[in-house]
């Protein structure tokens, strides 16, 4: 890289100002950093190529200012400290630069997730307001046109930025020039712009990337702002294609999911914020209103696209609740790594998936969704058969038909209306409801199964058995059975329907076609095995769905602040409703092993009553 050209790529680099400035804020010097070790990164293997005497020395004085910004954050950055100091001693002796360029950027995603760091405007820039702004600060200096061809420019050292030149703007991102606004560029005419708010320096950072740009025509392909802000124009024409550069820089995406990731990132910073401030009350109800309002409106599709990252989310969440309502002061490191999750999460917005992949994914969850659910009205179904009241079959259907259209209902309304706390509340009162009703199931079949044995007549017994009050029963069994699975699988497929309906659509059907096959397996099944084998089968069943449920149950109350969190340690099984809380862990202890103590109990005294006949 020659002389002639270091100023126009130092015009658009963050490069730091001293981490002793007054006023300063922490954040701004972690920035400062970033943009300092991004420069080393792109510039340095080009100034060892070089040899140019110049070149390596302002290189080596970058190095020893980036050593100064890790200093000045204190114990904050005190782990990265040694590591500036091994790039800085490679930079002064001019050695590796390979390796220097790959430390820096490794080190830059560090320092993000440390901090803590935005690197992305909260909302889409706007373009026209960029505009404006460079018309009143910039055009002095880079023309109107961003060529930098105006009289002043030729006796400036070193001269403007040609924001035309398509080699320079190519290698740059909007988050390096958001940088340069922010901080200027020392030695040279670029001030810092500290009277401009963030919003408008985003604005300004985005704009100048469209001036070598044509108008866009035709639809930009799906990108979110966080990947916009972090990439250059290079990486964009080789992923997306040059005819498609000019609509991705001038139609910036204003996306449902990636604003609601910013409510709740928003969200976080606030409780940062309340939680430094002493406000122990207001950062536990900031940390909540963030996962209700942010995180959980998008978190089924998020769930579909990587569930793995909302697993992290949900325990950063988790983490962050519990550190906001102890006033631990580790809620500041809880928040920005929960912060750069959420980024992560937003990076990933925009891409959606194909048929075939929307199609699978909807197939998986409504076997997921619907198994157990189908377990329990196959059992019923097939017990019915085998004590001869097929009669009563008609109101089994109904109350899981029932619950389908509740979940239709759902699955139409449920963005508007069943999001957030809303949706989590219907969950949990559908899952405790179905644990009552699968409970009085588990008690009914057990029951006909003892009856057995002391009536020899199996219409008899039905006939005290199945009376209006269990035809009631039956229903609303089969209809809390269903209705938490139904809801919640819509609430899935809502998600999914975003990125193809075409997709939902056949992936349901193929679910359908699957549930109603199984069913019928073990319906028929079922039918053929004898009663006590199928009542003390069905019973089990009822019983292990019904602590599952509880789970999952408590851990939506959980999710709302309705109960609190006692966390342990221990295994994490969404699926099976197993959580590590003793709220939610307890209670599903208790439900599983009261059936076990109820038929010891019941033995002994069976066998207490054969040895008293015995004896008499």
């Amino acid at each position: 890289m020659n002389r002639a050209a270091l100023p126009l790529v130092c015009l658009l680099l963050a490069l730091p100002l001293s981490a002793r400035a007054e006023g300063a804020s922490e954040e701004r010097t972690w920035h400062r950093l970033i943009g300092i070790l991004q420069y080393l990164e792109a510039d340095y293997p080009l100034a060892i190529e070089s040899q140019s005497e110049f070149e390596l020395a302002e290189q080596k004085s970058f190095a020893a200012e980036a050593v100064d910004a890790a200093s000045g954050l204190g114990p904050s950055a005190a782990a990265f400290l040694p590591r500036v100091k091994a790039i800085q001693a490679r930079v002064d002796q001019a050695q590796d630069a390979p390796g220097v360029s790959r430390d820096c950027g490794t080190l830059v995603e560090d320092l993000v997730v440390a901090g803590g760091l935005a690197r992305s405007p909260r909302r889409p820039p706007d373009l026209k307001l960029g505009e404006a702004l460079f018309r009143t600060n910039c055009a002095a200096c880079h023309g109107a046109d961003g060529r930098a061809d105006v009289p002043i420019a030729a006796n400036m050292e070193p001269a403007p930025a040609n924001f035309q030149d398509a080699e320079l703007m190519g290698g740059l991102t909007p988050y390096k020039a958001f940088n340069t606004t922010s901080f200027g560029v020392p030695g040279t005419a670029m001030p810092a712009y500290p009277t401009l708010s963030e919003e408008e320096r985003w604005s300004l950072a985005f704009f100048v990337f469209t001036m070598r740009l044509p108008p866009c025509e035709g639809t930009p392909p799906s990108a979110s702002l966080e990947r916009l802000a972090n990439t250059t124009d290079d990486a964009l024409v080789k992923e997306y294609g040059q005819e498609h550069l000019a609509c991705l820089r001038r139609k910036l995406p204003d996306a449902d999911e990636e604003r609601s990731l910013l409510v709740a990132r928003e969200g976080i910073e606030d409780a940062m914020r309340k939680g430094a401030a002493g406000d122990i009350a207001g950062a536990k109800a900031a940390v909540l209103d963030a996962y209700l309002n942010g995180l959980e409106p998008v978190e089924p599709k998020l769930s579909s696209r990587d569930p793995a990252l909302v697993r992290k989310l949900e325990e950063g969440f988790l983490r962050a609740r519990l550190a906001a309502e102890s006033g631990s002061p580790h809620l500041r490191d809880e928040g920005r790594e929960l912060v750069t999750l959420l980024d992560q999460a937003r990076r990933s917005t925009g891409s959606a998936a194909d048929l075939v992949s929307t199609m699978w994914l909807t197939l998986l969850i409504m076997l997921r969704e619907g198994f157990e659910a189908t377990i329990i009205v196959a059992a019923l179904l097939a017990a019915l058969k085998k004590m001869k009241a097929t009669e009563h079959v008609r109101v089994v259907h109904a109350g899981w038909i029932s619950a389908l259209v509740v979940g239709a209902i759902a699955y139409v309304l449920g963005r508007h209306l069943l999001a957030g706390a809303q949706r989590e509340w219907m969950e949990a009162v559908a899952a405790l409801l179905a644990v009552g009703m699968l409970l009085y199931a588990a008690l009914w079949l057990n029951a006909r199964s003892n009856m057995s044995q002391f009536m020899g007549e199996l219409r008899q017994k039905m006939q005290g058995a199945l009376g209006r009050g269990s035809l009631a029963g039956l229903f609303f069994i089969s209809f809390t059975a269903v209705l938490r699975e139904s809801f919640e699988t819509a609430i899935f497929l809502q998600g999914l329907a975003l990125d193809s309906p075409a997709g939902v659509a056949w992936g349901a059907l193929l679910g359908v076609v699957a549930i109603l096959v199984l069913v019928l397996f073990i319906n028929r099944v079922g039918y053929r095995l004898p009663m006590k084998t199928l009542f003390n089968a069905s019973t089990v069943i009822l019983v292990v769905t019904a602590v599952m449920l509880l789970g999952k149950g408590l851990h939506s109350l959980q999710e709302v602040g309705a109960l609190p969190l006692m966390p342990l340690r221990f295994i994490t099984v969404d699926l099976l409703g197993i959580y590590p809380d003793v709220v939610s862990l307890a209670p599903q202890v208790l439900l599983a092993v009261a059936p076990l103590a109820l038929l010891l109990l019941r033995r002994r005294g069976r066998a207490q009553r054969v040895s008293e006949v015995s004896a008499g």
